[in-house]
């Protein structure tokens, strides 16, 4: 089964939600699914290496994220919101997060099985 999970919010927003979408995220790989992330509005901070947890959080969200590139998700992240969204406007994505559109985001939606949203 093709999963798509499109992460919306800033990483650290005084809630786990984006924490529980990665952890779901990675549950579903090890179940064999294919998962396939997608960033859009101020999610996109969590693939910039400026982005770091707060004191008070005991996560790190980016090294969530890139665990799960390692293990062969794929992860496309909106280019229109690099500029436009985030703490860290205009500060690049890490490796292997790869800038993307509007487009290849229908195409992924398209061609899943799931649509998730956190």
């Amino acid at each position: 089964m093709k999963v798509l999970i499109m992460f919306n919010r800033e990483p650290y927003d005084n809630t786990d939600v984006t924490w529980n979408g990665l952890r779901l995220a990675d549950t579903l790989r090890k179940n064999n699914q294919e998962v396939r992330i997608f960033l859009m509005n101020d999610a996109v901070d969590m693939a910039r290496d400026a982005c770091k947890p707060p004191a008070a959080y005991d996560q790190d969200l980016s090294k969530m994220l890139k665990d799960l590139i390692a293990n062969d998700v794929s992860v496309k992240v909106c280019g229109t919101c690099m500029a436009r969204c985030g703490i860290y406007k205009n500060h690049p994505y890490f490796d292997g997060a790869v800038k993307s559109t509007l487009g290849e985001l229908a195409d992924w939606v398209i061609d899943s099985d799931r649509v998730l949203t956190f």
